[in-house]
C-alpha cells in the first residue's frame, strides 16, 4: 500500500513514489497522463451539518477534450453522493445517514478495482464503529491526469471550506475500526514495558486492573496524518503517564476521579483522546504526511497500561460474524475463528458534549 497524494487547506502533494513512510524507490506506475490507476481509494473527511443544502464537497471538472468530472456532494437530510462522468458514461452512488443534529466529521472512502468491475462508496463517522457502504456499479477508470486534476487543484476544482483533508492510495483501503497507538508506545507486560509494535499473538500484557491477558492479534496501518488520524501527544505526568505517548484522536482513554463520580455517577468513563486536548496535558502533534499506528486485540478489549495510562485496547464487536465486514477491514486475512467477540464497553463511553464538559470541569 502506498499513499500517493494528500490535499488539505494548506498544501497539495502528489507523488507516484509515495508520501511519508511509504515512499519507494520506483514509481507505482509509469508517469504518463493517460496511465490508468486500475485499483485505488480516495479517502476524505469533511464536517457536514444536518441541514446542509446541496454542496459540492470535493471534485474536479475538465471539459477538454471531452467532459470529465468526479464530484462528491453533500445532499439534504444527511448524506453524500458521488457522480463520475467521462463523456457519455456515468457512474454514481449515494449514501444517506442519520445525522446527530450537529456538525460532525464524516469519512468517505471511494474504492475501485477496474479489473473486477468493482466499486464501493463508504461512509463512516469519525470515532464510531458503524459503517455504511453502497456498491458503485461499473466504475469508470481514473487516469493520472484525472487524479492530478483532482488532488492538485487543476482545471475546475471543488474543495469546500468544510473539507478537512483528502488522500489517494493505490490500494483498497480498509474500513471500520482501526489501530490508534504509535508503535513505540510502551505497554506493560509481565516482563516489563515493551513497545506496542513488537507485541504479537501469544504474548501477554497487563490489563489496567492488574490481570494478565493474552494478545490475540496486533494490527497496524499507515494513514494520512490529518483529520481523525492526526496524532495527539499525551504528556507526562498527566493521566498517570511515565513518559509522553502519541495516540490517534479516536483512542479511548479511561478517565476516573471525583469529577467523573459527580457528573456521571460511576467510577470510570471512556472518552476519545481528541476531547482531552487542552494545549498542555494533551496537544495536537505536528507530523509529516503519513503516520503508522498499531493496536492490540485482547479477549474482552480490556484497557491496557500505556506508559502507565489506562487506554482501551481495540474494540471489534461481533465483526467475526460478518464475513463481508471482516474482509473489508484491517483484519482482512485473519481467520475469524481466531477472533473474539467483544461485548459493549464495561465503562460508559462519553458523548462529545459530555467529554467536553468533563474536560472543562477538570481544567477549572
Amino acid at each position: 500500500m502506498t499513499w500517493l497524494a494528500l490535499t488539505d487547506a494548506s498544501e497539495r502533494r502528489f507523488s507516484l513514489h509515495g508520501l511519508g513512510s511509504g515512499k519507494r524507490t520506483d514509481p507505482v506506475c509509469p508517469d504518463r497522463p493517460d496511465q490508468v490507476l486500475n485499483r485505488g481509494s480516495i479517502v476524505f473527511e469533511t464536517a457536514v451539518a444536518e441541514d446542509a443544502k446541496p454542496q459540492a464537497l470535493f471534485g474536479y471538472t475538465n471539459p477538454h477534450p471531452q467532459h470529465r468530472s468526479l464530484i462528491f456532494q453533500a445532499i439534504p437530510g444527511g448524506g453524500v453522493s458521488m457522480v463520475h462522468v467521462q463523456g457519455d458514461r456515468i457512474a454514481h452512488a449515494a449514501i444517506a445517514h442519520k445525522n446527530a443534529g450537529r456538525a460532525e466529521v464524516l469519512r468517505l472512502t471511494y474504492a475501485w478495482d477496474i479489473k473486477y468491475n468493482w466499486g464501493r462508496l463508504t461512509l463512516e463517522r469519525a470515532g464510531e464503529t458503524d459503517v455504511t457502504s453502497v456498491a458503485v456499479e461499473n466504475p469508470l477508470p481514473l487516469t493520472l491526469a484525472d487524479l492530478r486534476d483532482l488532488m492538485l487543484g487543476r482545471e475546475t476544482v471543488e474543495y469546500a471550506p468544510d473539507m478537512i483533508f483528502a488522500a489517494l492510495s493505490n490500494q483498497i483501503e480498509p474500513i471500520g475500526p482501526g489501530p490508534t497507538l504509535a508503535p513505540d508506545t510502551p505497554i506493560a507486560t509481565p516482563w516489563g514495558y515493551r513497545n506496542a509494535g513488537t507485541l504479537k499473538r501469544g504474548d501477554t500484557v497487563y490489563a489496567a486492573d492488574g490481570t494478565v491477558v493474552p494478545v490475540l492479534h496486533n494490527v497496524s496501518r499507515t494513514v494520512p496524518a490529518r483529520g481523525s488520524f492526526a496524532p495527539i501527544r499525551f504528556r507526562a505526568p498527566y493521566f498517570g503517564l511515565q513518559q509522553d505517548i502519541i495516540i490517534a484522536p479516536n483512542q479511548h482513554v479511561v478517565v476516573d476521579g471525583p469529577e467523573v463520580d459527580y457528573l456521571f455517577a460511576c467510577e470510570k468513563v471512556l472518552t476519545p483522546a481528541r476531547h482531552l486536548v487542552n494545549g498542555f496535558a494533551a496537544r495536537e502533534e505536528a507530523w509529516g504526511h503519513t503516520i503508522s499506528y498499531c493496536q492490540l486485540i485482547l479477549p474482552q478489549h480490556e484497557p491496557i497500561l500505556a506508559a502507565g495510562a489506562p487506554l482501551e485496547s481495540m474494540y471489534i464487536g461481533r465483526m467475526r460474524r460478518d464475513a463481508h465486514q471482516l474482509a473489508s477491514s484491517v483484519l482482512f486475512g485473519v481467520d475469524r475463528q481466531d477472533l473474539p467477540e467483544h461485548a459493549q464497553p464495561s465503562y460508559k463511553v462519553l458523548k462529545w458534549f459530555e467529554a467536553i464538559h468533563l474536560a472543562k470541569r477538570r481544567a477549572a
